[in-house]
């Protein structure tokens, strides 16, 4: 999914406050000092998306990140391949763009995932074994 500049530093700003902020706060905190109003339409567009939270608090409300910020990374990233045409083209290509930090945790993932579904009895596909 992806997010537009206001939309991306008001979810800086919501993963930075888990506790979470009022509308006029979260205005007056950000760098571009947008008007509370707009601030409040992509609040309202955000929660749309199932992304940001609101729990009415007097005559306000109290907006919160729905998830942290890995989460929505890791969806951005499995949203991403799901559009892949050629999907081994298009994980190749980006594990030979990574640094090496990202690879050793991608391998790490992998690893541990594999570990997990052998312990369950099931197997990674490609991996020569059939489920039982």
């Amino acid at each position: 999914m992806r997010l537009g500049n206001l939309e991306r530093s008001i979810m800086e700003a919501l993963w930075a406050r888990p506790e979470g902020v009022f509308a006029q706060e979260l205005a007056d905190s950000l760098p571009s000092r947008p008007a509370a109003t707009t601030v409040l339409t992509v609040l309202v567009r955000l929660s749309n998306k199932g992304l940001v939270s609101r729990e009415r608090r007097g005559r306000a409300h109290l907006y919160k990140a729905t998830a942290g910020k890995d989460a929505f990374v890791a969806e951005t990233m499995r949203a991403a391949l799901d559009e892949a045409g050629d999907l081994s083209a298009a994980v190749n290509r980006f594990v030979g763009s990574v640094s090496p930090e990202v690879a050793a945790a991608l391998r790490e993932a992998l690893d541990d995932r594999g570990e997990a579904l052998e312990g369950r009895g099931e197997v990674l596909e490609g991996r020569g074994e059939a489920k039982p």
